[in-house]
């Protein structure tokens, strides 16, 4: 029962007229005044019972609502947003909202338990990216793990074979060219793919030929790779002379570039073929064999005795030394310029004098790379097939050369021939 003593005052301040009335009307006068000071009382103890009474909000789930409300209430909003209008419902009002957070109005368990389940859901869906972010970095990982295309070379063992220097590469040969001195030898005979070797047999063709370099070619589809695949900085249409195209095939290895210039030969490709094998007959190449100008067929194949042959050979041509030996080439393709590169780093280093190299790749040929250079005051031929990367091709040539400057190859070093 509610004590009224305090409202007693509000009773005496009623004006001395009033005293006059009925006591009927003082008493209820001074109830009103007692009903209006109680009311607040009433409703804050009557506030509690109205969760109790409706059984859409559990207790539990208005606690969790809470504090999802209280952590990220702008994600919350933004997120209920994103979905109703993914739904194509209308987006919820303010009341709504507030009935959720309440445990009151239509749907509230459902609005209420979602905002509890936001926390929970966020969660869900990073541990799901993670997820799908390692997966993706393992599958990579099996990838690179993955072992890579066998050459042909590695196939035959050839690449097990041991030599004083060691050397990376599968097959090679060291020779001086003025003696014909054999320094160094592994696996000399073994006939292998030579890959864009290939473009010296095509550049000594289209040198010795005497055609005109100013001539206009223009690169057309029959010049597109379609054994291989790969990619040209020299699109369909373009027109270079046949010096500059021949400068891309040998310093750059362009492979479009050298197909133009055996199509464009007297006869046609497979004229140009047909003098690419006799001319290795005339040479003495009894190992090799051409069916294409590019080096992308593994069926282009040779040996390092018969590539030293072919290397002593284009080294004494001024035009395929100069050009295979450039270091880099501009060339106007349409309204830009494009730069063209040499494959081989050795010529841009001032230590290293060189007369004559060419680079190639194919899966099946591995890394290959022919040189003349001048070393402790010796002109060597040297060739390595079949090495594991551009680099270690390069370390066996750094190898060679620091095994003559030590003056350690005076004895003839065989091995695995």
């Amino acid at each position: 029962m509610y004590d009224v003593s305090r409202f007693s005052l509000a009773v005496k301040a009623v004006p001395h007229r009033i005293k006059r009335e009925s006591k009927t009307w003082l008493l209820a006068c001074t109830l009103s005044l007692a009903g209006l000071a109680l009311a607040p009382l009433a409703q804050a103890k009557e506030a509690p019972r109205k969760p109790a009474a409706s059984k859409s909000a559990p207790k539990a789930s208005k606690a969790a609502v809470a504090k999802a409300t209280k952590a990220s209430p702008a994600k919350s909003s933004a997120k209920a947003e994103k979905t109703a209008k993914g739904k194509a419902k209308p987006a919820a009002t303010a009341r709504d909202t507030q009935e959720a957070r309440n445990g009151k109005g239509k749907n509230a368990k459902g609005r209420a338990t979602a905002l509890a389940e936001a926390p929970k859901n966020r969660k869900a869906v990073r541990e799901d990216r993670v997820r799908a972010v390692s997966l993706a970095k393992s599958a990579r990982a099996e990838v690179a793990r993955a072992p890579a295309r066998l050459s042909f070379a590695e196939r035959a063992g050839l690449d097990q074979a041991s030599d004083p220097i060691g050397l990376a590469s599968s097959a090679a040969i060291v020779i001086d060219q003025d003696t014909q001195e054999m320094l160094l030898s592994k696996n000399e005979r073994a006939v292998l793919p030579i890959a864009s070797i290939t473009k010296l047999m095509t550049g000594l063709l289209v040198s010795e030929a005497k055609q005109p370099l100013d001539e206009t070619i223009t690169i057309s589809d029959a010049d597109v790779d379609t054994l291989k695949g790969t990619r040209s900085r020299l699109p369909v249409g373009t027109q270079l002379s046949r010096g500059e195209l021949l400068h891309l095939a040998l310093m750059s290895s362009e492979n479009r570039a050298a197909h133009a210039l055996g199509r464009t030969y007297p006869g046609g490709i497979e004229r140009f073929v047909s003098a690419m094998n006799a001319k290795a007959r005339l040479l003495g190449m009894t190992d090799t064999h051409y069916v294409e100008p590019t080096g992308l067929s593994n069926q282009n194949q040779s040996s390092p005795a018969d590539l030293a042959r072919l290397v002593g050979i284009a080294a004494k041509d001024p035009l395929l030394s100069a050009l295979t030996t450039s270091p880099g080439f501009e060339v106007a393709l349409g309204n830009r310029f494009v730069q063209f590169n040499n494959t081989n780093r050795l010529v841009h280093e001032p230590s290293w004098t060189i007369g004559l190299q060419k680079t190639g790749y194919i899966s099946e040929a591995g890394q290959c790379l022919v040189m003349q250079s001048r070393v402790n005051g010796r002109n060597l031929v040297m060739v390595f097939l079949d090495s594991n990367s551009t680099s270690s091709r390069i370390a066996d040539a750094q190898r060679v050369r620091r095994w003559v400057e030590d003056s350690r190859s005076t004895t003839l070093a065989h091995h695995g021939g």
